[in-house]
């Protein structure tokens, strides 16, 4: 039962995320304004996930509070150096295109920025195809999987928090991914498939997760632990900063509204959950 669950929830977590995105970019609820919306209510449902329940989770368990932190810090850590090495960089934003549109060809070296940042990210190494961008997506999208995973073996309700909280996050990532693609792409079509596939990954991740923590069921805590560490890096280092810019009283109200909503969102599920 747990197995399937986690194949369920990984495929629909992977490819569902693909194809919402897709869909809002479709109705045009894809651009700045959307975008930035779902990253406020993917920081909080992400925090929420990691310090309401994989946290507490990992906690009442007899492992001790010392080597969860310190799991917790080395987490962290890990998924910085992950970020340098381009391999769980999430890049929400990109200056090809927002809704669609074409735009001018960037200049050699030309990057997408984080939102307010003046710092970017070279966009030269992603040629045709956008390989080096689906093979980025595809090791992120594994350690989902084993992440989830990980949730679910330690509770039903649990996996079912963690893997929504991932497809929140995921849905306004692969708007930047679809919109980098198609313009590399002939065929948008194309660019839909190759999204999903790499989506699809989070399935084989989630695979690999449960065999791994059924093994060593007496480090589920850790495991816990680091993917509370993922989701917090996240959240902190990758989403927030892209809404750290000056904003008019009536955009920071809805911000903080939208962040407010991803954390409700954890709680009520949790609560059905919890219910059934």
């Amino acid at each position: 039962m747990v197995l399937f669950a986690i194949v369920v929830a990984t495929l629909v977590t992977g490819i569902g995320s693909v194809w919402v995105a897709a869909l809002l970019m479709r109705f045009g609820l894809g651009g700045k304004e959307g975008t930035q919306h779902l990253l406020s209510l993917a920081a909080g449902a992400l925090l929420a996930t990691a310090f309401m329940h994989l946290l507490p989770e990992a906690f009442e368990s007899q492992a001790g509070a010392h080597d969860l932190f310190t799991t917790l810090l080395v987490g962290l850590v890990f998924f910085f150096l992950l970020d340098k090495a381009e391999l769980w960089h999430h890049g929400h934003e990109h200056s090809h295109a927002a809704h669609g549109h074409a735009h001018a060809d960037p200049p050699p070296g030309h990057a997408h920025a984080h939102a307010g940042h003046p710092h970017a990210h070279d966009h030269g190494h992603r040629p045709a195809g956008g390989w080096a961008l689906l093979a980025g997506d595809s090791v992120h999208c594994f350690g989902d999987g084993v992440l989830i995973a990980s949730a679910f073996v330690a509770d039903m309700r649990l996996g079912i928090v963690a893997a929504v909280s991932v497809l929140a996050h995921e849905v306004p990532h692969h708007i930047g991914d679809l919109a980098v693609l198609q313009q590399t792409s002939a065929n948008r079509h194309m660019a839909l498939v190759k999204v999903s596939l790499a989506g699809a990954v989070t399935a084989i991740g989630g695979l690999v997760g449960y065999f791994l923590v059924a093994q060593l069921h007496d480090w589920l805590p850790y495991f816990l632990a680091v993917a509370s560490s993922s989701f917090i890096y996240v959240a902190l280092a990758d989403l927030i900063p892209q809404l750290q810019k000056r904003l008019s009283a009536r955009e920071t109200t809805f911000q903080i509204l939208w962040l407010a909503g991803g954390i409700g969102v954890v709680v009520v599920l949790s609560g059905l959950a919890h219910a059934h």
